[in-house]
């Protein structure tokens, strides 16, 4: 009984999220993004890690949510906007993916590989943020967000396993 919960939540959670998440105004994803890369980027961005994006955009994707930042690094700070004109490099991915990478529960090159993960553009600006990505240590997280993080990770991981055995029952019949 749980594990259906469980699997049909990961199935069809981001859907129930969607139009919420695309209601929420701009200048509040803007702020909740700016706080959380400052929070996650906090060492990278004070010693000056970003400098390889000065100028140039890097676009990011929740596919199945319909959302999309830029991201860019200018006059020493982190810019989020809605907008710009054309992206450096682009990643996406669906919403239960990501947040798989960002507790470290999936390798970004493994979901790449299996087209759950698309990066596009720039490959070497592509392969930077993505070493930057990879040097986050998940341990210097306020306990609070990598609690939330590892356990919602957990139960995505949980539930997308429930659904792979589900396909294996069926694909034997």
């Amino acid at each position: 009984m749980i594990a259906q919960l469980r699997k049909h939540m990961v199935q069809y959670g981001p859907a129930l999220i969607r139009v919420p998440a695309q209601m929420t105004p701009f200048a509040i994803q803007k702020k909740v993004m700016l706080d959380g890369l400052a929070m996650v980027f906090k060492e990278a961005l004070e010693d000056g890690d970003f400098e390889f994006l000065e100028d140039r955009w890097l676009k990011v994707e929740v596919r199945d949510l319909g959302l999309r930042w830029y991201i860019s690094y200018q006059d020493e700070q982190l810019v989020v906007s809605e907008h710009a004109e054309q992206e450096d490099v682009s990643f996406s991915g669906e919403c239960n993916d990501l947040v798989l990478i960002a507790a470290r529960k999936e390798d970004p090159d493994t979901l790449f590989f299996q087209r759950r993960l698309r990066i596009e553009g720039d490959t070497e600006l592509g392969l930077e943020v993505k070493n930057l990505m990879d040097s986050i240590d998940l341990e210097l997280l306020p306990a609070p967000v990598k609690f939330v993080l590892q356990q919602s990770a957990d139960f995505i991981q949980k539930g997308m396993q429930d659904m792979a055995a589900d396909k294996e029952v069926i694909n034997a019949h």
